[in-house]
């Protein structure tokens, strides 16, 4: 239905207590719970509505541990739905209140990614969603390996954000080469540094040479 209102009042709430019960469940196992990584969409009815009130109830169990969310957000010309920009404004209040950092990605940004650097002339879920998982397993890697920054999920919270609210930091991601150039593709390490800041390897559709 991609309706907001369904995620948190109607059969959102229904649910949520039996997620947040499997949560606990999972909590419990932990040793050493440092926070909370939340994929979700902006522009869908669960992703937005459901996400919102699933955020707002964690913030309330688990008031200090940290969240942090890899959410898509809605592209300027690519849409799946509608009402995609009212999902975003409501679910963007919560996040706002509840989310420590939000790392941002649009489907339009992938999919021009896909065609002009990977040369994949229809780009599917699974291409989207391997581009999207190598952006994240590269900001968690400094979690799952020895080395000195971003060692837990509160750390994230102090490098990346200078005010609660302005917690919505772009990924980028560099190099990015098809699979038959790559093993012949020879790049320095200036090249690839210049290239994490082209817009064209930003995955949110903006230019933040433009602010």
């Amino acid at each position: 239905a991609n309706n907001y209102a369904r995620g948190p009042y109607t059969i959102g709430k229904e649910i949520v207590d039996l997620v947040l019960d499997r949560i606990r469940k999972l909590a419990d196992n932990c040793t050493g719970l440092q926070g909370f990584m939340v994929f979700h969409s902006f522009g869908g009815g669960t992703g937005a509505g459901f996400g919102s009130l699933l955020l707002e109830r964690l913030s309330i169990d688990y008031g200090k541990k940290s969240k942090i969310e890899f959410a898509v957000y809605p592209s300027p010309q690519v849409s799946t739905a509608v009402v995609e920009p009212y999902n975003s404004v409501l679910c963007s209040h919560t996040m706002l209140e509840h989310s420590d950092v939000a790392f941002m990605i649009d489907n339009e940004a992938m999919y021009d990614i896909c065609r002009r650097n990977l040369d994949i002339e229809r780009p599917t879920y699974t291409n989207l969603n391997r581009l999207v998982a190598q952006c994240i397993s590269s900001i968690t890697a400094s979690l799952r390996f020895e080395g000195q920054l971003n060692v837990d999920l509160t750390e994230f919270q102090t490098n990346l954000v200078p005010y609660p609210r302005i917690s919505f930091p772009l990924c980028s991601f560099a190099p990015l080469a098809p699979a038959e150039k790559a093993y012949h593709e020879k790049m320095s390490v200036s090249e690839i540094t210049n290239a994490v800041f082209e817009p064209s390897n930003m995955m949110v559709k903006c230019d933040p040479r433009h602010g």
